[in-house]
C-alpha cells in the first residue's frame, strides 16, 4: 500500500500543532532566541565554527529576529513549529552554513531549557508577589499587636489572642513556603543544554559557558536527566500548591470572622459589594474570590503534577509544551490571589465592641480562672478545672457576662472544695479579663507584647533572607542578560 498523505495532517494541525505554535509565540520565542544566540556564542568561543561562520549566523539570526512580527505570524504547517520556521530561514538566507547553528543540541534539551527558563521569570514574580505578601502581613500584625480576638477552634470560641499573634501563625507558614518556593526554584535554575538527545555530544560543547550565558546556576549534571528527571516541574508546581491551599485557611477564617453572627473581622466600604434588592446587606466578596482562585490556583497545579503520574522515564510529551502552558495558568491566579490579599489583609480591622461580647458570653477566659486557682488558691489544676466548669456553665445558663461571675464562681468554689475562696472579686475580674489572659502568656511564640516582639525580629531577618535569595537570582539573571548581548554583539563586529 502506497501512502500518498503528506505531513501534517490537517486535523493534527489544527488540533495539536497550531495550539503549540500559539504558545510559543506568547511564552516561549524570546527564551528561543537567547537559547539560539547563547549556542552561538558557545560554538565560536570553543571553536566549533569559525568566527566567519559565527557572524554570518549572527548577523542573520538578527535580521530574522528583526524582521518577524510574532503577533502577525500564523501557523500553516509549512513549518513543524516556531523553531523550524527560523531555521528554514537560516538556510533560505544563508544556504547549508545555516543548519550548521544546530551542531551539538537538540530539541530535547532546548525545549526543557525554555521551560526553565519561562518558569524562572514565572516564579520570581510569584517569589515576589509572596514576599510583598509576607511583608504586608508582618506590617499589620506589628499594628495591631495588642488588638484583642477571639480565637476559634472547631468552630468555637476558644481563648483570647491578638490579631498580631494570629497574622505571626500565618507568617510563618507563609514563610516556610516561601523557603519551599525558593528550593523548588533552584532546581529549575540547572541548565539542561549540552545534553542533546539524551547523552551530550561528541562535540567539545561548553555546557558551564551555556547555563552562565542564560543565567543558570550551573547545568544539571547527568544527560539523561537532563530530558528524563521532570522533578523541576513537579517540585515547583507542588510548593506553589501548598502556598495557595494555606492561604485558602486564612481566607475561609477571614470569612467566618466577617459573618454577621460572628462580627469579628471589619472589611471596609471599598472592598464590600451591596446587594442589588437587599439594601442591609454589605458583602465581603473579595473573600470568596480569594477562596475560590486559591483552590483554583491549587486545581492547576494538580493538573500539572498528575499528568506526570506514570509517565515513562524518558524524553516525552507529557512533560513538555501542552502541560507546561497549560501550568502557566497557575501563576495568573496565584498572582491575583497574592496582589488582592496583600491590599486586603492591611485595610480590614477588628471590632473590638463584638470581640468583648463574644469573650464574655463564650468565657473564653476561664482557663486562666483555673490557673490562677491553682497559683493562689493551691488546687490541683483538676479540682481548678472543676471549679471554673462549673463556673462557666452558670454564667452561661444565667446569660451572664463571666466578667460579672464572680457570685457563680464562689458557690461553685464553696461546692467543690467546701471552703469560700481567698480570690476576692477584684481578683476574680483581673483573673477572668482579656488583656490578663494574653499579658501573661509570654512564654515565647505567646501573644503577649515582649513575645510578640521577639518573634517580629525573628520573622523580619527570616523575610531578610528570602528576599536577598531572590534578589541574588534576579542579579545573576541580569548579568547574564548583559553578558550575553555582549558576547552576540561582538559576532556581528566585522
Amino acid at each position: 500500500m502506497t501512502d500518498t498523505s503528506t505531513f501534517p495532517d490537517p486535523v493534527y494541525r489544527d488540533t495539536v500543532l497550531a495550539p503549540l505554535f500559539e504558545g510559543v509565540k506568547m511564552h516561549h520565542a524570546r527564551h528561543m532566541g537567547q537559547i539560539n544566540r547563547a549556542h552561538l556564542v558557545m560554538l565560536g568561543e570553543v571553536g566549533i565554527l569559525s568566527p566567519e561562520h559565527c557572524r554570518a549566523i549572527a548577523r542573520t539570526l538578527a535580521a530574522i529576529e528583526a524582521e518577524i512580527d510574532l503577533a502577525a505570524l500564523n501557523y500553516t504547517g509549512e513549518h513543524e513549529d516556531y523553531f523550524f520556521l527560523i531555521e528554514a530561514e537560516l538556510k533560505h538566507r544563508l544556504g547549508d552554513p545555516g543548519g550548521a547553528l544546530h551542531t551539538a543540541r537538540s530539541r530535547n534539551d532546548m525545549d526543557h531549557t525554555l521551560f526553565k527558563l519561562a518558569l524562572m521569570d514565572k516564579g520570581n514574580a510569584l517569589l515576589a508577589g509572596l514576599c510583598g505578601l509576607i511583608d504586608a502581613l508582618l506590617t499589620t500584625a506589628r499594628r495591631e499587636r495588642d488588638t484583642l480576638i477571639v480565637a476559634y477552634t472547631h468552630g468555637q470560641p476558644a481563648q483570647p489572642s491578638t490579631f498580631g499573634h494570629y497574622l505571626s501563625a500565618m507568617i510563618e507558614v507563609m514563610q516556610r513556603d516561601g523557603e519551599r518556593l525558593e528550593q523548588a526554584l533552584k532546581t529549575v535554575e540547572l541548565c539542561p543544554m549540552g545534553a542533546a538527545a539524551i547523552t551530550t555530544s561528541g562535540f567539545p560543547v561548553d555546557r558551564a559557558r551555556m547555563a552562565e550565558l542564560l543565567g543558570f546556576r550551573e547545568p544539571l549534571l547527568n544527560s539523561y536527566g537532563c530530558i528524563a528527571s521532570v522533578d523541576y516541574i513537579t517540585g515547583l508546581y507542588s510548593a506553589i500548591k501548598l502556598v495557595f491551599l494555606h492561604l485558602g485557611r486564612l481566607v475561609q477564617d477571614f470569612a467566618f470572622w466577617s459573618a454577621f453572627e460572628v462580627g469579628q473581622l471589619y472589611v471596609p466600604n471599598s472592598l464590600v459589594q451591596i446587594s442589588s434588592i437587599m439594601p442591609q446587606k454589605r458583602n465581603p466578596v473579595p473573600i470568596e474570590h480569594l477562596r475560590h482562585l486559591s483552590s483554583v490556583t491549587v486545581g492547576r497545579c494538580d493538573m500539572v503534577v498528575n499528568t506526570m503520574h506514570n509517565t515513562p522515564f524518558t524524553d516525552m510529551n507529557d512533560s513538555e509544551g501542552e502541560v507546561q502552558q497549560a501550568g502557566y495558568a497557575a501563576f495568573d491566579s496565584g498572582n491575583r490571589v497574592l496582589a488582592l490579599l496583600t491590599r486586603f489583609v492591611p485595610a480590614c480591622s477588628i471590632n473590638a465592641d463584638r470581640v468583648r461580647a463574644n469573650t464574655d458570653a463564650a468565657c473564653i477566659t476561664i482557663t486562666e480562672l483555673a490557673d490562677t486557682l491553682v497559683r493562689d488558691e493551691g488546687l490541683s489544676f483538676r479540682q481548678a478545672h472543676e471549679v471554673a466548669a462549673k463556673t462557666a456553665r452558670a454564667v452561661i445558663s444565667d446569660r451572664q457576662p463571666l466578667s460579672e461571675g464572680y457570685t457563680a464562681f464562689a458557690a461553685a468554689f464553696q461546692s467543690g472544695e467546701g471552703r469560700a475562696p481567698q480570690i476576692a472579686e477584684g481578683q476574680f475580674r483581673t483573673a477572668v479579663a482579656p488583656e490578663s489572659f494574653v499579658a501573661r502568656r509570654d512564654r515565647p511564640g505567646g501573644p503577649a507584647p515582649a513575645a510578640l516582639e521577639h518573634a517580629f525580629e525573628t520573622y523580619g531577618q527570616a523575610h531578610d533572607t528570602l528576599l536577598s535569595a531572590a534578589a541574588q537570582r534576579d542579579r545573576r539573571r541580569a548579568d547574564a542578560a548583559r553578558d550575553l548581548s555582549s558576547a552576540f554583539a561582538a559576532l556581528l563586529e566585522d
